[in-house]
């Protein structure tokens, strides 16, 4: 699963031909989480901060994981994304 980013601790994943909606992964301290591009839901239980700081990410961000999803879903590279400021 290639890696979209990475910062405080969080790595951001995106799978190559996955299912719709439109997500990314997101891992922190072993757990992973789902996150829905369109509407930055987390599904999955981290720290409340972690979550708000993936949500964060997703909102500043908005079209590039979205672009990211198709390119990995058509099997090309998803490239990378700049982290949290």
């Amino acid at each position: 699963m290639p890696e979209l980013c990475g910062f405080r601790g969080i790595i951001i994943r995106i799978q190559f031909r996955d299912h719709n909606p439109p997500h990314f992964h997101a891992i922190y301290g072993g757990v992973e989480v789902i996150v829905d591009i369109r509407n930055p839901i987390v599904r999955g239980r981290v720290p409340k901060r972690v979550g708000g700081m993936i949500r964060l990410w997703a909102l500043i961000h908005q079209e590039e994981p979205l672009a990211a999803w198709e390119r990995a879903r058509n099997a090309e590279s998803p490239g990378r994304i700049d982290p949290l400021p």
